[in-house]
């Protein structure tokens, strides 16, 4: 009977996207469909040796690597209401082709919402990629598959991660303490709202999200960004001992305005972000971005800035990142190349102002490189800046289905961390942030379809 019931269930579930192509299909002024990308590598990967700022010494490693790339799949549909209004709703979620263990299969795991859209414009409510983040589109021209500064240094993407909640253990990059002398609750919070401690990635996936699209008027739209507060937090005071929480109230807006015209060669924005307490309580992490490029014909130049102010305890830490990628058409293909650079993080080290109290965690930092060895040893926290190569061609056989090759690097400074999405396990076999100061790099050959 169990058996039974267990093969009913799994028709069902397999059934379900074919049921709703058929309403989609019948049911006037609406259609539901199942999309998808499949990208793919192979190549030989390397991590440099390094000795990190803590002394530890870390010998290279080689290795083959299968892995993927922002690999998805999803549903959507749309209804016409009428009246120029349509309803829409998006759920994706990632398709863990490999390594399974380290990637999150959970529904609606990726831009996932249900909105209304009209003249007046798009409004949905879900989780979904920044304003911010979505001008990557407009200049990401010269990668080759998915290893460019994307998915790198650009938006600080991957450095290292906890969430914004002040209440959590993985808040801050200091280690365990969400305010001086105050130690962190114990939590591991929610993923998906990744991205809190001091330089924190403002490449981001806002869950609890309100978004605003604006129509697009002589080529120019407006887009915005705002997640909810719902991390807010007061003080639980038991009846012996200190209090369990810490008050708070994180939350976070994201806008741009960009515009394309001349056809689509030209295009520009600009995006400014705003995330409150995602380092320190009762202060904000601002950071602005201007991103766009242009097509020559022979060669479509893209050119990325963004400049971040992450607001630690005693200081401001600046982070700065840049880059150019060029895309240069050969056939149905076309060489691409990228060259991006992260700037160390500047800020004040060491002592805190004169007349306050320092934290009793150690100095304030900015990176979270005091924490590991400190200015007391004699190590710089300032080396934490990296560059990015990456140069290789592809070729699309059709609107589906593209193959490419090539070569990325990215050259960590001696307390840097920087990697891609999807890159493999480090020299231990099992952690995928580098050892500090060891440098990633990737032989590849690239097979992306899209369905």
């Amino acid at each position: 009977m169990q058996k039974k019931l267990l093969t009913m269930a799994v028709a069902g579930a397999l059934a379900a996207p074919c049921i709703a192509l058929a309403q989609g299909s019948t049911a006037p002024g609406s259609a539901v469909e199942v999309y998808g990308t499949i990208n793919m590598a192979v190549g030989m990967f390397k991590y440099s040796d390094t000795t990190t700022l803590g002394g530890t010494t870390v010998p290279s490693v080689s290795k083959m690597d299968v892995s993927q790339g922002a690999s998805n799949y999803g549903i959507r549909g749309r209804e016409s209401l009428g009246g120029g209004l349509t309803a829409w709703f998006q759920i994706e979620q990632n398709a863990p082709m490999e390594r399974s263990d380290n990637i999150a299969i959970t529904p609606a795991s990726r831009n996932s919402a249900v909105g209304l859209q009209g003249g007046f414009g798009n409004i949905f409510l879900g989780q979904w990629t920044t304003p911010w983040a979505d001008l990557d589109a407009l200049w990401s021209v010269g990668t080759v598959g998915y290893w460019g500064p994307v998915t790198s240094i650009i938006g600080r993407r991957e450095t290292t991660g906890a969430a914004p909640n002040p209440n959590c253990v993985n808040n801050h990059s200091s280690g365990g303490f969400i305010a001086p002398g105050v130690p962190a609750a114990g939590l591991v919070c929610d993923a998906i709202e990744a991205g809190g401690g001091i330089g924190h990635p403002f490449w981001r996936r806002a869950s609890q999200a309100v978004v605003y699209q604006s129509p697009v008027f002589s080529g120019f739209q407006a887009k915005l960004l705002w997640q909810t507060n719902d991390s807010k937090s007061v003080s639980l005071t038991p009846a012996v001992g200190p209090a369990t929480t810490t008050v708070a109230n994180p939350w976070m807006y994201s806008a741009s305005i960009q515009w394309a015209g001349m056809g689509g060669r030209a295009r520009i924005g600009a995006a400014f972000d705003n995330h409150k307490e995602f380092t320190t309580i009762g202060k904000n992490d601002t950071g602005y971005a201007i991103k766009g490029g242009y097509n020559f014909g022979v060669v479509d130049v893209g050119l990325a800035y963004e400049k971040n102010t992450y607001k630690a305890a005693f200081s401001d830490c600046k982070a700065t990142q840049y880059a150019i990628a060029l895309a240069v058409p050969i056939g149905q293909g076309a060489i691409r190349a990228s060259y991006a650079v992260a700037k160390d993080i500047e800020g004040t080290y060491g002592a805190a102002p004169a007349g306050s109290v320092a934290p009793a965690f150690g100095p304030s930092t900015c990176g979270g490189l005091a924490a590991v060895a400190g200015p007391a040893a004699g190590l710089s926290p300032s080396d934490n800046g990296a560059k990015q190569y990456n140069i290789g061609y592809d070729h699309r056989f059709s609107k589906r289905t593209t193959v490419g090759f090539g070569y990325a690097i990215i050259k960590n400074d001696p307390g840097a961390v920087f990697t891609w999405t999807g890159a493999p396990p480090v020299q231990d076999g099992a952690n995928n942030t580098p050892f500090q100061g060891s440098d990633p790099s990737t032989w590849f050959i690239n097979i992306t379809h899209r369905f």
